[in-house]
C-alpha cells in the first residue's frame, strides 16, 4: 500500500533526530515529499542531505512549536514550497522525569507548551487546510505514559500525554468524516527524548531505557496508518519493547 504513501506532502514536528527523523527517511523512501521542522537547523540539514542522497525529497524548516506564530508560517511555507499539505506529524516532545515534590515548574511549563501546546499549534495551523481541501491526516505522537500514568516522576509528562490523547479522540469525533486522525503511543523508544531528564531521576530513566526499542519501529507504525486507505482511519497504535512491563 506504499502508493498511498507516494507523492503525499508530510510535514513532521522534531523531525531533526529520533522518531522524527527516522519518519522522514522512511516516508521519503516509499515516495512522500517531506517536511521536517525542529529548531536545530543544521541537525534538520543533515537528514534531508541523507534523504536527497537517498533521491528523496525533503526540505528543511526551523521551528519552535511553542511559537504559535512560528508553527503557522511553517505549515504555510510548507504549502507554498510542496503545493499542499496532505500528512501533519506532530513529533516535537519533552520528558523531563522527577519526582512531583520537587516542584521544578520550569519542566512542567516547558512540557505543557511543547507536548501539549505545541501539539494543538500544529493542528490549528492544518486543520482549516485540511477541512478546505477535505481530505488531510493529523498524527499526534502520545505516550504508552498517556494510557497509564508514569509514576513516580512521570506525573506531569503522562498529564500531558493523557491530553493529546483526548485531543486526538475529540478530534476524530469532530471532524473524521473528512479527516484522519491518529494516535501513536510508543513505549521505551530510542531517542534523544531521554536525555530530557537531568538531576535526581537521571540514572532512573536511562536504565529504563536499557530496553528501548529503534526509533525505526514507530516510524514503520506511522507509515501503517498513512497507506491505509483514505477510507481507513488507523486511530491509536500502541507499542512497546517486548520486554517493557508499564
Amino acid at each position: 500500500m506504499s502508493s498511498n504513501i507516494e507523492g503525499k506532502v508530510v510535514l513532521i514536528t522534531g523531525g531533526s533526530t529520533g522518531i522524527g527523523a527516522e519518519v522522514a527517511r522512511l516516508l521519503a523512501s516509499r515516495g512522500a515529499r517531506v517536511a521536517i521542522a525542529a529548531r536545530r537547523k543544521d541537525k534538520l540539514d543533515e537528514v534531508v542531505a541523507a534523504i536527497a542522497a537517498a533521491g528523496g525529497a525533503a526540505r528543511a524548516y526551523q521551528l519552535d512549536v511553542t511559537d504559535k506564530k512560528q508553527v503557522e508560517a511553517v505549515v504555510a511555507a510548507t504549502v507554498a514550497d510542496f503545493g499542499r499539505l496532505d500528512v501533519l506529524i506532530n513529533n516535537a516532545g519533552l520528558m523531563p522525569i522527577r519526582p512531583m515534590s520537587e516542584v521544578n515548574t520550569d519542566e512542567w511549563d516547558a512540557m505543557i507548551d511543547v507536548n501539549l501546546k505545541g501539539t494543538l499549534y500544529g493542528i490549528a495551523a492544518a486543520l482549516p487546510r485540511f477541512l478546505a481541501q477535505e481530505s488531510g491526516h493529523i498524527i499526534n505522537l502520545s505516550s504508552v505514559a498517556g494510557v497509564k500514568v508514569f509514576a513516580p516522576g512521570g506525573t506531569v509528562y503522562s498529564g500531558t500525554k493523557f491530553a493529546v490523547s483526548a485531543i486526538s479522540e475529540g478530534l476524530r469525533q469532530e471532524v473524521g468524516d473528512k479527516i484522519r486522525v491518529t494516535s501513536i503511543a510508543p513505549g521505551a523508544v530510542d531517542s534523544d527524548l531521554k536525555h530530557s531528564t537531568s538531576g535526581t531521576a537521571t540514572d532512573t530513566v536511562l536504565d529504563f531505557y536499557k530496553q528501548a526499542i529503534p526509533a525505526a519501529s514507530v516510524a514503520r507504525a506511522i507509515a501503517f496508518a498513512i497507506e491505509q486507505p483514505a477510507d481507513v482511519d488507523i486511530n491509536e497504535i500502541v507499542l512497546r519493547p517486548t520486554h517493557q512491563v508499564f
